[in-house]
């Protein structure tokens, strides 16, 4: 007998977290896991393979390249599916960057299991979702007519984002590139190419800059 379930496919590097989200959406009554991917090549070759998925909970942060790149993709795939990002970074920070690059939606790791599962059927209606706190976040800026802060900021790529995100958080390229899984080598690369996308002369500029940037909230 066919199923009426929404499939799901879950993409994010750890596999005890994958494992917990999939406990999660498994116990409801209208969804199920239909695939699991460590990364986002993984994840488009299983795609490629098979396109009855109805959504993507995909991670910011894996293990090759940045969710922000992956979604991307998928989209060029299948163009009409659904992508909700789940991640550990501060929705602030991300969530309207997601937006922007295509997803449907926003939630972060640390809500309640239940905030995920009604973000799941709120974007498998067609909506979006975003935290109620983003959501009049978004709605004041369009009110107001305020522009983004720092447009050089949406010159950098993806993974420049990101780092620039950790160094305003106060992490070394150490730290940065222990948690992204890149090496020093790639990080210092990236700061490299932030530091000239954004006309600063040199590292310490570069934190000053950062973390004033996380501190003003963005």
């Amino acid at each position: 007998m066919p199923t009426s379930k929404a499939q799901v496919m879950l993409v994010d590097g750890h596999a005890m977290l994958r494992h917990g989200i999939a406990m999660l959406v498994n116990m409801e009554p209208d969804m199920e896991v239909f695939a699991e991917a460590g990364d986002g090549s993984e994840a488009l070759a299983i795609l490629k393979q098979n396109s009855a998925v109805d959504i993507v909970l995909l991670a910011v942060t894996l293990k090759t390249v940045s969710g922000f790149e992956v979604i991307k993709k998928i989209h060029t795939l299948i163009p009409t599916l659904p992508v909700l990002f789940v991640s550990m970074h501060d929705e602030m920070v991300y969530a309207e960057r997601a937006l922007r690059a295509g997803a449907r939606g926003y939630v972060m790791k640390q809500e309640p299991g239940e905030v995920l599962v009604m973000a799941i059927r709120e974007v498998l209606k067609g909506n979006v979702y975003l935290s109620k706190k983003m959501h009049a976040k978004l709605l004041n800026r369009i009110a107001t007519g305020n522009p983004e802060p720092e447009e050089l900021i949406n010159t950098l790529t993806p993974s420049e984002f990101e780092v620039l995100h950790l160094i305003g958080s106060g992490h070394s390229s150490q730290d940065i590139a222990k948690l992204l899984n890149r090496s020093i080598k790639t990080i210092e690369t990236h700061r490299f190419n932030i530091r000239t996308k954004l006309n600063l002369k040199d590292g310490a500029d570069l934190i000053r800059y950062a973390t004033r940037w996380i501190s003003e909230g963005h």
